[in-house]
């Protein structure tokens, strides 16, 4: 096992935080879900690399924080990320956020996070909102053991073998998905596993929240032929054991 200098002694309780990498949390959408810790470190960061410099910009305003926005996504994570381990190299410190949430959960700041690992500089989680642990925790579902699938392929071919692989999978399932892509998704479910218990949670922490619950048809025939909008994340049942 290998450790960075000072793993788990944390960063000052406000000012500049000390060098190192850190994974800030962000709201999925209520402005009130920021922590203390986590606009002190955004504060007082050298940079806050983010996938949308838009959005995390809108985000720090709203703060009250000035601080030096660089851009950090699946189309330039492999250039930006020499450019900010050269900052950590540097002894500054750098702030990674996800577009929402918990950074390295089904984005690109895993690839940063793990290289950053590799070169044994520090990396520090700043915890907070997560659409993951939201949706498993006000799910109703057995949450003591849970799968995390993230996001399916896009492509029909690939999604339905992802979902027959895991057609066997006892654990409570986890996925993110596009609201344009739902009715899909809960109707190949379906298709290859027959009914089971869903919970679709849409908007989760924003004004116009939602939480359907109900076999696959009950949710789908809820969801009826309208668009679908909004951040959506989807709890399934297990396959009952046979025991």
């Amino acid at each position: 096992m290998s450790m960075s200098p000072r793993d788990g002694q944390g960063e000052p309780a406000a000012g500049r935080p000390d060098p190192g990498l850190y994974v800030v949390s962000t709201p999925i959408g209520n402005l009130r879900d920021m922590t203390r810790r986590a606009a002190e470190v955004l504060a007082g960061a050298d940079v806050v690399a983010c996938e949308d410099t838009r959005r995390t910009g809108l985000l720090l305003h709203r703060l009250g924080i000035r601080g030096r926005l660089v851009s950090y996504h699946e189309y330039n994570k492999l250039r930006r990320t020499p450019e900010l381990l050269e900052l950590l190299r540097q002894g500054k410190a750098v702030a990674l956020v996800s577009e929402a949430g918990t950074p390295g959960v089904s984005d690109p700041g895993y690839y940063l996070i793990r290289t950053a690992i590799e070169q044994r500089f520090r990396v520090i989680p700043v915890p907070g909102a997560s659409a993951l642990l939201a949706a498993i925790t006000v799910s109703g579902m057995p949450s003591d053991r849970f799968a995390f699938e993230g996001f399916l392929p896009r492509r029909a071919g690939r999604r339905k073998t992802r979902l027959a692989a895991v057609a066997d999978e006892t654990r409570t399932m986890v996925f993110f998905e596009s609201p344009v892509r739902l009715v899909r998704l809960l109707v190949e479910m379906r298709e290859l596993w027959g009914e089971r218990q869903v919970v679709v949670c849409r908007e989760l922490t924003k004004k116009f929240e939602e939480t359907l619950r109900g076999t696959i048809g009950e949710v789908l025939e809820a969801l009826g032929t309208g668009p679908v909008r909004g951040e959506v994340t989807v709890v399934v049942a297990g396959r009952e054991r046979d025991d």
